[in-house]
């Protein structure tokens, strides 16, 4: 290839942002000459993305949810349509936020387009039949999990595992004695984890509960300290407004959230890609989620398998507690931090599973392995 090359890139939430800024940097090392513009965050920006569109807003789950943000999502849907029409770019690469760049990509399609989906639906939980309905307006396929290849296969569709991008960049830059010392821990004493997410409705519902429940963690274990990596995509004001209503003393880590991980002796986390970055630390964990009432009963009649956290799924058992929606209170949260603290036989067992998971995830290289494939895809047009 001679020239330059433009990409698209269309990431809705906060772990699809990250995906597509360690792909795009690796890109970058490949073709210098490539440049990007289209939907993400802070990280695709600091990577050298054009970011038109902040998807900041965007990031929401659950039918009562997007009807509320429609307008902000169809706004940002026909900004983009208006770059696809207007610039042509060489190639459109859709990271995840499924329904929306279905429909990005439809219309790229009609435009004569390339597109390459990163990250698949999770056509083994709920909708198989997805599978052709994607295959019609895609060019390619990149799964993260090994297993999600058959189902495209079993369509002829286009497909490629690439592996889990978390798998090679959730690693700590400190040891964990340095980050103790760097965050103003105590080694002594329990260090509990919150992770209450990377969307606004997510912190809305689910950090008063971790609140609550790490009062409870602290009455029964007084010395237990807690630590809040803070999502890219969640500013201060969002926090603030329910870590100044709580007696807890909680340290709040920007820009290092695997090392505030790996201080944790135990994490409350929401489900997501978070659950899949605690297990390759081999952390013990309870995952807890709540959804609009509508949204849960939906999910309950269209889901079709037994789990939501990724651990879970990926070892095909539960090896870590879920508390889903009713289930996700401060008692029940702070019932099973306690026992994570104190049975060490019962932590251990956990930990030994989640190691199982880190391997069964492979070695890494999945930023690298989704930049050739692109790369790949780029060299084609170009012919």
């Amino acid at each position: 290839m001679t020239g330059p090359l433009k990409i698209m890139l269309s990431a809705g939430e906060a772990s699809g942002d990250r995906h597509a800024a360690n792909m795009f940097l690796e890109l970058k090392k490949m073709y210098p000459a490539v440049t990007a513009m289209g939907m993400g965050g802070a990280q695709m920006a600091e990577a050298g993305v054009e970011v038109r569109v902040d998807s900041s807003a965007l990031a929401v789950i659950g039918v009562v949810e997007v009807i509320k943000h429609y307008p902000k999502i169809r706004r940002a849907l026909a900004a983009l349509k208006r770059m696809l029409e207007q610039e042509k770019p060489d190639l459109l690469i859709c990271v995840d936020y499924k329904e929306f760049n279905y429909k990005l990509a439809k219309f790229a399609k009609k435009l004569g387009v390339k597109v390459l989906f990163y990250v698949s639906p999770q056509v083994w939980a709920w909708r198989p039949g997805r599978v052709k309905k994607y295959g019609q307006v895609i060019d390619m396929m990149a799964v993260i999990f090994p297993f999600e290849t058959a189902y495209y296969e079993a369509e002829q569709i286009p497909v490629r595992y690439v592996g889990h991008p978390s798998v090679e960049k959730a690693h700590p830059q400190y040891s964990k004695e340095q980050a103790v010392a760097r965050f103003g821990l105590d080694a002594a004493f329990p260090v509990v984890g919150l992770l209450p997410g990377s969307r606004i409705d997510e912190i809305d519902r689910l950090l008063p509960v971790m609140l609550k429940a790490a009062e409870a963690i602290k009455k029964a274990i007084p010395h237990t300290q807690f630590i809040l990596p803070q999502a890219h995509s969640i500013n201060d004001e969002v926090l603030q407004k329910f870590l100044a209503q709580s007696p807890i003393t909680m340290i709040v880590v920007k820009n290092l959230p695997y090392d505030a991980m790996q201080c944790s002796t135990a994490i409350m986390t929401s489900s997501g890609t978070a659950t899949l970055e605690i297990a390759l630390l081999t952390i013990p964990m309870v995952i807890c989620y709540k959804l609009s009432p509508m949204t849960y009963w939906l999910g309950r009649l269209l889901v079709k398998t037994p789990f939501i956290g990724l651990p879970n799924i990926i070892a095909g058992k539960a090896i870590v507690k879920e508390l889903i929606q009713h289930e996700a209170s401060a008692e029940q949260l702070s019932a099973e931090i306690i026992r994570l603290l104190t049975d060490k036989p019962y932590a251990s067992q956990m930990q030994t599973a989640l190691r199982e998971v880190k391997e069964r995830l492979g070695s890494g290289g999945g930023s690298k392995k989704m930049a050739d494939l692109v790369f790949e895809m780029l060299q084609s047009k170009a012919k």
